[in-house]
């Protein structure tokens, strides 16, 4: 096998990994009812005239299956950091008493699980469709490199179905992510 083929074949992984990540990251920023850090941390907040993610201005940890304490670094930013909570639409409520701000996930309703079901699967799709634009673009590259005789017809072919396993095996994965993550979201 040729450089440029080696070279292809691991830029589509690399592709599909980053892909099959970023779905596993999105899932889990979908609520579950439970008390979830991943939720806010990213959260921008005015941290001295910068947006800053909450996680970097902030204590954040689990009180308990339903709470989280933010313990704000500097108490000037509390103010902030409760109004950029508020603003995420996260379905919380959110309530301070002058040091920590207390973040509560309510229990969810047997709509609003079906909702984000449905999020979790649009995700899923949204990242079977990049990884699909990743084979494209591979085997495209390998169309090429057919076309001015760097490899054979034969390999062309052992190629393609070297290509189209590594995206099953990514899609199985994402499948089974995305399942896991529907069955914690209907889970009661």
């Amino acid at each position: 096998m040729n450089e440029s083929v080696e070279i292809a074949l691991m830029e589509y992984e690399e592709n599909l990994n980053k892909q099959f990540n970023h779905l596993v990251d999105e899932l889990m920023l979908i609520r579950v009812g439970r008390a979830n850090p991943k939720m806010i941390e990213n959260l921008k907040v005015d941290y001295y005239g910068t947006r800053t993610p909450i996680n970097q201005t902030s204590n954040i940890m689990v009180q308990d299956a339903r709470m989280l304490i933010v313990s704000p670094w500097d108490n000037s930013t509390l103010k902030n950091i409760r109004s950029a909570i508020e603003s995420a639409n996260l379905g919380v409520s959110v309530s301070d008493d002058g040091k920590i701000i207390r973040v509560n996930f309510p229990m969810l309703t047997e709509e609003r699980r079906r909702e984000y079901s449905k999020d979790a699967k649009k995700l899923l799709e949204e990242a079977k469709i990049a990884m699909r634009n990743s084979r494209r673009d591979c085997l495209d590259v390998f169309k090429e490199m057919k076309k001015n005789s760097e490899i054979s017809e034969d390999d062309y072919a052992s190629l393609e179905k070297d290509v189209q396993k590594q995206i099953d095996n990514f899609s199985l994965k994402a499948d089974n992510a995305c399942d896991k993550k529907i069955a914690e979201i209907m889970e009661v």
